[in-house]
């Protein structure tokens, strides 16, 4: 008897600030298809404390609740790839249509900079991936993440810059629609 193994489809790593929410855009124009939500800071003190959150003004976000159903579509397993970790499951997978989502625990390599001019997520998300086909929006990527990726990842890997000013784009959904249906973004089924 032959038993064939369903191939996992590629990884989609989802940064927050930039791609979901276009930080960058004007400050007085909410762009359109956006809602804004207010979520409390939290501080270094408040934590010590025991209070989880300052009373400091709330960071304001912008948020595009049709990104949720059109990511469900694309094809990947979504992973966010965020400094929000785990509190994006609580801010922002409710406000745009997504389910609870598993995070990368960037531990110690949380905002470390790196000699090299590789982004300090990026060998934490190769660690994830495992050899796994990958997409990765952000707005921080640079040319050393790519050949860091090629030179240290077996997989196809697509690093997708979304400018902070924008957020995700039609462009966007597109490309990682192509790269998830390419021939090679998901591995072979063993037999």
């Amino acid at each position: 008897m032959t038993h064939t193994a369903k191939p996992r489809r590629p990884l989609l790593f989802l940064d927050v600030d930039g791609p979901l929410n276009p930080y960058a855009a004007q400050p007085e124009r909410r762009p359109e298809g956006y809602t804004t939500i207010r979520v409390p800071r939290a501080t270094d003190s408040a934590l010590v404390s025991g209070r989880p959150w300052s009373s400091r003004k709330p960071l304001r976000l912008w948020l595009n609740p049709a990104h949720g159903p059109a990511l469900l579509r694309l094809g990947f397993e979504l992973c966010w790839a965020t400094t929000w970790m785990d509190e994006a499951n609580r801010w922002i997978a409710p406000v745009i249509g997504l389910p609870a989502l598993p995070f990368v625990d960037f531990g110690d390599a949380l905002h470390r900079e790196r000699p090299d001019g590789v982004h300090w997520k990026t060998d934490p998300l190769l660690a994830y991936a495992d050899g796994r086909p990958f997409a990765w929006v952000d707005d921080e990527q640079s040319a050393a993440d790519e050949t860091h990726v090629a030179a240290h990842h077996p997989a196809p890997a697509l690093l997708r810059h979304v400018n902070p000013r924008l957020g995700l784009r039609d462009r966007d959904f597109t490309a990682l629609a192509t790269f998830a249906a390419s021939p090679n973004p998901a591995p072979q089924a063993q037999t």
